[in-house]
């Protein structure tokens, strides 16, 4: 979208210092090639750039409501899986981008809808859901998948997570590393208890992505499940049921044509 006939560029940052100058150089960058850059975001942008780790990468999507615009992340943070810059490459990255010379990804978050006694609300994740036991409590939930009864886990709790997510938390849970390229949630347990009195898996478990992933809860202890989307706590009470399957929904990452996901993990985890 134009603005005067300027194409307009989102750019949000976090509050740290080498990110607020960081955004204040690029925006003076991308004003003098030709583009605008609002003071507040602008639904009818070209592009979002996002500077921060990649936890200010997904809070500008869950901020913005997972909006149709392409991002790109300008990495001042720390590990910065998501974030496809470095701030000394904003010059290469304006003289790519005004040639078209990348490409855009689309990532499908994990959706889930928690049913409660009155209600039922629908949460998104880019990189993953969680049902966790509320102040570490250990968690009894019933799992289906689709219309099968897999088991009855007991542990800390479970997460579901989508390609992009596989190397964040569910990589940290003993989770396999997936190509973002393929369509499927991982289903990771958390502290699984493994007993004569309880028997729970305790490794992932690849699932399709037409499977829809069925949680009911058993309670041990009034209203003591937590739901964990990407980092962010949210807590319901009296849950009666959660269903998870991958979104229709896609959040859009500009990525350059150089880049490769094989390197970027061995960069960053090998």
């Amino acid at each position: 979208m134009k603005k005067n006939g300027t194409r307009i560029i989102n750019i949000v940052s976090n509050n740290r210092p080498i990110s607020k100058e960081t955004g204040r150089i690029l925006t003076q960058k991308l004003e003098k090639s030709g583009f605008f850059v609002p003071e507040e975001f602008d639904d009818n942008a070209d592009l979002i750039i996002c500077v921060g780790g990649d936890g200010s990468f997904l809070r500008t999507l869950h901020d913005n409501n997972f909006p149709d615009i392409p991002i790109v992340g300008v990495n001042t943070g720390h590990l910065g899986f998501f974030q496809e810059l470095s701030p000394y490459q904003l010059d290469e990255f304006i003289f790519l981008y005004e040639k078209g010379d990348y490409t855009i990804q689309e990532l499908a978050p994990v959706e889930a809808l928690v049913c409660t006694k009155t209600n039922c609300v629908e949460i998104l994740g880019i990189n993953e859901i969680s049902i966790k036991g509320h102040r570490s409590r250990t968690v009894h939930l019933n799992i289906s998948l689709d219309n099968s009864f897999l088991e009855k886990f007991s542990g800390d709790g479970i997460l579901v997570a989508t390609p992009a997510g596989s190397t964040a938390y569910n990589y940290s849970l003993g989770g396999s590393i997936v190509d973002p390229r393929l369509n499927l949630l991982q289903i990771t347990p958390i502290a699984p208890i493994t007993t004569t009195a309880y028997r729970s898996f305790t490794s992932s478990i690849i699932v399709p992505q037409e499977s829809t992933i069925k949680i009911f809860p058993e309670y041990t202890f009034e209203n003591s499940i937590l739901i964990v989307t990407d980092g962010v706590e949210y807590k319901y009470n009296e849950i009666e049921e959660i269903h998870l399957r991958m979104s229709t929904l896609k959040a859009k990452v500009l990525r350059l044509k150089n880049q490769d996901f094989w390197d970027k993990v061995k960069e960053k985890f090998l």
